[in-house]
């Protein structure tokens, strides 16, 4: 991976734009660490609202209920703690386009910030509508997993945005280290995917009513647990390849925090399983699925350029 080469400002800062403050790198990356954080957390509550069994505490969408945006008394614990997710989802959109405006705001201009930043935008209000669409579909499991992997996506897109605000040249990676790199990415999607069918198939529905997605529920984890051993094959030779290999303390040190991630999952994984799917283990899988995702992207982002 390589810088795109700023394109030098001639004209002046004209219009709208002169009532935004000139950010620097530094803060570029301030406002992608705030959009990582909020996109995890929702994440995290998007998850509380369907292990408590939340999904339709509000029953319709873009409203709370026909008469209201907001929840009344009779919809109790479920209706807060859905209206509450959707509420993060603002956090998520102000924190979006505060960043898409540092970004455009930025001098020299660079497009390639611009595009992952206006993609990232463009991710809140698209999981908004498909959060809706699930809820007015009465939680259909295919719907919830769109609905959930579009904030991993968007994790991707601003972690990969704060790597590109580096203001170091790339190190020369060999090519091992980078098709290791690749491969993990390749791994870890898979697995967060495969472990949205393994949800879909299983009791944490959102709503008792809700159906399932039909897959057999041993068969779809089996798949998914030969998957995490394969990423853990991938990963344990990537860490191996970036010790005995000229690439970067940084790559070194974020090959080494992946592998204890996946290893941390595993554990996490193996004793909900074992355990009958307690909900609080399942919210923590959860939590540590969206971590996995910013990790990976940013080794990916650091595995550098080819070595000559």
């Amino acid at each position: 991976m390589t810088l795109e080469t700023p394109i030098r400002e001639t004209e002046p800062v004209t219009g709208f734009w002169r009532l935004v403050p000139e950010p620097s790198l530094d803060t570029v990356r301030r406002w992608g660490w705030a959009s990582v954080a909020a996109n995890i957390g929702i994440v995290v509550t998007g998850g509380l609202v369907r292990l408590t069994g939340s999904g339709l505490g509000c029953p319709t969408w873009p409203q709370c209920t026909d008469e209201s945006y907001v929840p009344h008394a009779e919809l109790g614990m479920h209706g807060a703690i859905e209206f509450g997710n959707r509420l993060l989802g603002f956090l998520v959109a102000f924190i979006a386009i505060g960043t898409w405006l540092a970004v455009m705001r930025y001098r020299p201009r660079r497009r390639d910030l611009r595009r992952l930043a206006t993609a990232a935008a463009l991710g809140v209000p698209l999981q908004a509508v498909i959060g809706g669409v699930s809820v007015l579909t009465g939680l259909n499991p295919w719907i919830v997993s769109a609905h959930f992997l579009v904030s991993p996506i968007i994790i991707t897109l601003t972690v990969s945005l704060m790597r590109r605000s580096r203001t170091s040249p790339y190190p020369h990676t060999p090519p091992v280290v980078r098709a290791l790199a690749t491969a993990s990415v390749v791994a870890v999607w898979l697995t967060v995917a495969l472990g949205t069918l393994v949800t879909g198939a299983g009791p944490h529905s959102g709503d008792p009513e809700t159906g399932r997605n039909g897959f057999d529920e041993e068969l779809i984890s089996q798949l998914h647990a030969d998957v995490v051993f394969a990423l853990l094959g991938v990963s344990i030779a990537l860490v191996i390849a970036t010790r005995v290999t000229a690439t970067s303390r940084t790559l070194r040190k974020l090959a080494a925090w992946l592998l204890a991630m996946e290893l941390l999952q595993g554990v996490v994984g193996f004793t909900q399983y074992f355990t009958g799917l307690p909900w609080v283990l399942v919210l923590v899988h959860m939590f540590f699925a969206a971590v996995l995702i910013a990790l990976v992207t940013a080794v990916y982002a650091e595995r550098g350029t080819p070595a000559t």
